[in-house]
């Protein structure tokens, strides 16, 4: 099954869950690289000579040690505040639009591990909440950008953000140490409580329900732009959740799809995928994720 064919096929029921691919690719791919912001982050605040990711490091760990490593000082900004500032500069390109325009036609929600407002511009979205009272600035889990205010996450479209907002640079989660806090934040809302998700109520009591949480335990996910290599403990991890979930209550079951490069060399990661009820994907090019071809829409 090719992308184009899931698209058919699903447009009215699904949710995008995409990454920093649809950043890279195009024109703008080369200033659209979130190692590269690291990187200009480690010469402005260490010995220049040590600003490279290193052999062996992660783009998380790297982050952690950045913060252990730089002095801020009195009246500084923190690293999330700064790295936000490097984000302020990019622009909705050609891909962001047909893709977004696509996902408002259908009315579909889309998750994004990207921190800037990119696919949110590309239709001149605002930033909008779910109609519940909770909030914080350092999981704004309920906030989005959209259109319209709606009542339900998995019902109409939506720009989520999984990993942090760049107007709440608090919420930005880059760290290993980001990642864990994260997790523990997902783990109390699926686990603990009356009103929990694996308690078996009505899906939309449950606490998480107003969160993109809800979006990700079900709807249908393509997933498409991502490494989902091994640091990405958090999305990975709740594809864990989403199997575990579905184990449980196997009449909710949702499918999923991961699509990536033909080329795609590690095994181990496709293995694990589809361990979690992920289906693989794969495309002999970038075009055929990101082109005009796939995201076509139907004559008015």
């Amino acid at each position: 099954m090719s992308l184009k064919d899931i698209l058919k096929a699903q447009c009215q029921d699904l949710a995008l869950l995409i990454g920093n691919g649809i950043n890279r690719y195009g024109a703008e791919a080369a200033a659209s690289s979130w190692d590269g912001l690291l990187s200009t982050l480690a010469q402005k605040l260490l010995d220049p000579a040590h600003a490279a990711l290193p052999s062996g490091m992660s783009l998380t760990e790297f982050y952690d040690v950045l913060e252990l490593s730089s002095t801020l000082g009195k009246g500084k900004s923190s690293l999330q505040a700064q790295f936000c500032e490097l984000l302020a500069s990019w622009q909705p390109q050609a891909q962001h639009k047909r893709v977004m325009q696509w996902a408002h036609r259908h009315d579909v929600p889309v998750l994004t591990t990207n921190f800037e407002n990119t696919l949110g511009n590309a239709l001149g979205c605002t930033l909008q909440r779910v109609r519940n009272p909770r909030f914080t600035a350092y999981y704004p889990w309920e906030r989005y950008y959209g259109l319209k205010t709606i009542d339900d996450p998995c019902k109409g479209f939506g720009v989520w953000h999984i990993n942090g907002m760049q107007c709440y640079r608090q919420s930005i989660r880059l760290g290993l140490t980001h990642y864990m806090g994260a997790v523990e934040r997902a783990r109390a809302l699926l686990y603990r409580g009356t009103i929990r998700l694996f308690s078996g109520a009505d899906i939309n009591a449950w606490v998480g329900a107003s969160t993109w949480l809800q979006i990700v335990f079900h709807k249908p996910l393509l997933i498409f732009g991502l490494g989902l290599s091994e640091n990405e403990v958090f999305l990975r991890w709740l594809l864990i959740e989403r199997a575990k979930y579905y184990r449980v209550f196997p009449e909710r079951r949702k499918p999923a799809w991961y699509v990536h490069s033909a080329n795609e060399k590690n095994e181990g990661k496709l293995y694990f995928l589809r361990a979690v009820g992920v289906e693989t994907v794969g495309v002999p090019h970038f075009d055929d994720i990101y082109g005009e071809q796939a995201w076509a829409l139907p004559a008015a």
